[in-house]
């Protein structure tokens, strides 16, 4: 009988099966430790990919090791094997519950493993069952002492990780910020005292002495290190201290907990006063990052008194049996020299995978923050522990790179000897130059603007999440056209070596797409030719129409179709056409890197708002608001104002996007010489907000796109709107005979000429969602409220698509932003908890006070 596996592929197994599974088991550990908090700085696919196989992998391997282990320890021996190997192997059991205990940086692969955490205690209970029996069943053994101390240690690692699932569990989660019971006042108690005086005929009355409005009440939530702050910014510790702080008040956002008026206020006066928005920025980063570390690491369960304990003592623990296994004598004649050396590579990696997990223990933004604590006097001296944490923050923070914008605007100088262009660095150009389309003026000269931002340039081992805005743009993907970048932070490596792996799969894509539409027209054309042969027989020959008539358009011909049919019902079961229509879609996203400018943009937008939340109603009348308060705010009232607040007030939220990203790119690609404001600082605002207009509008299509977890809410009915306009736009290109040129500009410019002074409803009905020629009225719109307001419209349009981020963000649920945070995250997550800072959010009761009943005897 031949064996289906190879008798020496069955030995080569019984030799290093055992070994090959610990080791397996030792790799993964090591993957998870080094490549998990790199999660956090990135979305790339490929590392998400690599932790999510190893976490997988690391339960799986390590419980297959133990049993394979438990296995042996029943076998006989080998001729030949050294009679000690079995009580060697029994030392491996503990290393594989060490294991098991998981890596600091990892807990959780996503918040649904933590709901598991009692599985993991059942875990723990059968795998010291089972590390028990290996152990015993190798009794007599000399090396029980060894067993015993890396057993202690095993167990101590997967109690942490059971504590740590267990504590960021939701419901856990919820209940930990849960304060204590309060009945309030003693009713019964006063009722009685009440009612005695009144029987004693004594003037009494009960009045409630509620806590003074915030109007009233004295501003001393603000704390002391900002009373100076126009003169001094934060400090880099202050920072970590003021995220841990607001951590603390705000991780009950992750299961929409209600916050008292106190923790508004408290936030607000904080935000309100910081000088630079940067600071803003750090906070909220560090904070987020908080957020993460305690829902999916060990780190808030080690950042604990018990915690650092068992840390240490686990460490101790697997250090002594280190020592003491490297001193026990004769250990190549006692044990197979295979199993030495895995035993001490156990030992090897393992410590220093500990080594490397107390580093990231001791130099994290825990270690600064919750060790120290804000000082009352911002001028007192830094202890000499609270300078080496500032220190070390300092590696961290945030750097900043200027960098020209990919398009140069028009600026027209027009006073004579106008310097500011010059010193901004722009090139002097002769007025009238052709190239710019200037014409030539009196008095002006014409000028390139050679327009800067400051972009995010954080080392990526140093970055605390991804520091990149994820943009799809609509017309370009339609025509299938290169997308320019506005910044591109990437070093000349990265973007050659980027251009060189990226143009064989362009070119391949292109490729293959010809192919498939050549061999459809082939099919074509020769179904037509024998359908014409045919028919043409048949009308000569009766046999013909017979025989060959009915074989070829009843069978035949039938074929593609049938095919196709297939493919359609394999692609719908398999989900197979949607993971291709991604994977198409992905090609056509970048990252922008996020610029100081646009930030500070935001946080002013923002804080310029929470001026009028100071009423839960008013907060929430923003937090709802899709554009319509900036309408409202920055237009006169007139019916041209109510004809651009109808864009946003009678349109779904879906199509309010899709509808304002379209209008956003035609104005952005149209040339707008003569709408240039005057004055170079006007000039300047001008193009910042055309493209924070443009990089927000791109956002918010990549959301709606391509995370329709961020966008629950809306995230059906905009996939089917978005098809339906893109069906309607490669229509209206074909017809225009411009579906091969791959121009935007292009584009724009064709869809743009159709009038549309009839609304597209009153003619193509509503059965289909397409919003194309809604975007080109709205465009045009834009412009003629630009000419008879004298409105930059690039200002309106800038302010409107932060309301929009701003509706999306407070409208997403909250666990998937945190999901978010293990991706890399994304601007919205930010936005997100600056509205919480600056009380933009209906989880704030902020008019209840604490009332409280007093008795008044006496008139």
């Amino acid at each position: 009988m031949v064996d289906v596996i190879p008798k020496h592929i069955k030995d080569v197994w019984d030799r290093w099966n055992i070994r090959g599974a610990v080791i397996l088991s030792l790799t993964l550990q090591a993957i998870l430790i080094c490549f998990s908090p790199l999660r956090k700085r990135t979305p790339r696919r490929l590392l998400i990919v690599l932790v999510w196989s190893s976490y997988l992998l690391a339960d799986w391997s390590a419980n297959f090791a133990v049993g394979l282990i438990s296995k042996n320890q029943g076998k006989d021996l080998k001729p030949g094997a050294p009679p000690q190997d079995k009580k060697l192997m029994a030392l491996w059991a503990p290393f594989l519950l060490l294991h098991l205990g998981g890596p600091d940086t990892i807990t959780a692969f996503a918040l649904e493993d933590n709901a598991l955490w009692l599985r993991h205690v059942f875990g723990l209970v059968f795998q010291a069952i089972a590390g028990v029996y290996v152990v015993l069943m190798s009794l007599p053994n000399s090396l029980w002492v060894i067993i015993l101390l890396v057993f202690v240690s095993g167990t101590i690692k997967y109690l942490e990780r059971t504590t740590a699932l267990y504590s960021a569990s939701l419901d856990k989660f919820r209940d930990s910020m849960i304060q204590a019971p309060d009945p309030g006042p003693n009713y019964a108690k006063l009722m009685e005292e009440y009612k005695a005086k009144k029987e004693a005929r004594l003037p009494t009355k009960i009045i409630l002495i509620d806590e003074p409005d915030k109007e009233n009440r004295p501003k001393k939530l603000e704390h002391p290190s900002l009373a100076s702050k126009k003169k001094k910014l934060l400090t880099h510790l202050a920072i970590a201290q003021y995220a841990y702080k607001f951590f603390n008040t705000f991780k009950g956002l992750v299961v929409n907990l209600i916050f008292s008026f106190r923790e508004r206020d408290e936030s607000l006066e904080i935000f309100e006063n910081l000088e630079d928005p940067e600071e803003a920025l750090r906070i909220i980063e560090i904070e987020l990052g908080f957020l993460y570390d305690a829902l999916f690491t060990k780190i808030a369960i080690l950042h604990t008194g018990i915690g650092t304990f068992s840390r240490v003592f686990a460490s101790g623990t697997l250090v002594a049996a280190f020592i003491i296994f490297h001193k026990k004598p004769n250990k190549g004649r006692e044990f197979h020299g295979a199993d030495v050396v895995v035993t001490y590579t156990l030992f090897g990696v393992g410590l220093v995978l500990d080594f490397i997990s107390i580093l990231l223990f001791l130099f994290s933004d825990w270690t600064c923050a919750a060790y120290s604590s804000l000082k009352d006097d911002p001028d007192e001296r830094l202890s000499w522990k609270d300078r080496i944490f500032n220190w070390l923050l300092e590696f961290r923070k945030l750097r900043w790179k200027p960098q020209e914008c990919h398009k140069k605007g028009a600026h027209k100088c027009t006073k004579e000897g106008q310097k500011p262009c010059i010193k901004e660095g722009a090139d002097k150009k002769e007025s009238g130059d052709k190239k710019e389309g200037g014409d030539k003026k009196e008095g002006a000269d014409q000028c390139s603007l050679v327009h800067k931002h400051e972009v995010l340039t954080t080392r990526f081992f140093l970055r605390r999440w991804s520091g990149s805005i994820n943009v799809f743009n609509f017309i370009a993907y339609a025509t299938k056209a290169d997308v320019e970048r506005i910044h591109d932070a990437r070093g000349s490596f990265r973007r050659y070596s980027w251009k060189i792996i990226a143009f064989p799969f362009e070119k391949l894509n292109l490729i293959i797409q010809r192919v498939f539409d050549r061999i459809v027209k082939l099919i074509n054309d020769v179904h037509r030719w024998i359908s014409h042969k045919v028919n043409a027989l048949s009308r000569e020959h009766p046999w013909a129409r017979s025989t060959i008539y009915p074989i070829y358009f009843e069978f035949i011909s039938r074929i593609p179709h049938f095919i196709k049919s297939v493919w359609d019902i394999l692609s719908e079961f398999f989900d197979i056409s949607d993971t291709l229509d991604m994977v198409h879609k992905t090609l056509f996203v970048h990252g922008e890197p996020m610029t100081k400018e646009l930030w500070d943009f935001m946080f002013k937008e923002l804080r310029n708002k929470s001026k009028y939340g100071d009423s839960p109603e008013n907060a929430k009348r923003i937090s709802l608001a899709r554009g319509e308060w900036t309408l409202r705010e920055n237009l006169p009232e007139d019916a041209e104002r109510e004809k651009m607040v109808r864009y946003v007030t009678k349109v779904d939220y879906d199509q309010s996007l899709l509808m304002w990203h379209i209008a956003t790119e035609l104005c952005y690609q149209q040339h707008e010489k003569e709408t240039i404001p005057e004055g170079y600082d006007e000039q300047r605002k001008h193009y910042s907000n055309r493209e924070f207009s443009k990089i927000i509008s791109d956002y918010m299509m990549y959301l709606l796109i391509l995370q329709p977890g961020l966008m629950s809410e809306v995230a059906g009915i905009g996939k089917i709107r978005f098809r339906d306009t893109l069906a309607e736009a490669d229509k209206f290109f074909q017809r225009r005979h411009i579906e091969d040129k791959r121009s935007v500009k292009i584009a724009t410019i064709n869809i743009l000429d159709v009038e549309s002074e009839i609304e597209p409803m009153g003619v193509k009905g509503d059965r289909s969602k397409s919003v194309l020629f809604d975007a080109s009225r709205l465009a045009k719109d834009l412009a003629e409220m630009e000419k008879t307001q004298k409105k930059d419209k690039w200002e309106i349009l800038s302010k409107v698509w932060v309301e929009l981020l701003c509706y999306a963000a407070c409208h997403c649920d909250s666990t998937a932003h945190v999901e978010q945070l293990s991706r890399g995250g994304e601007l919205i997550n930010f936005v997100w908890l600056l509205m919480a800072h600056f009380g933009l959010t209906d989880q704030f009761q902020i008019n209840k006070g604490d009332a409280r009943a007093k008795l008044i005897i006496g008139k």
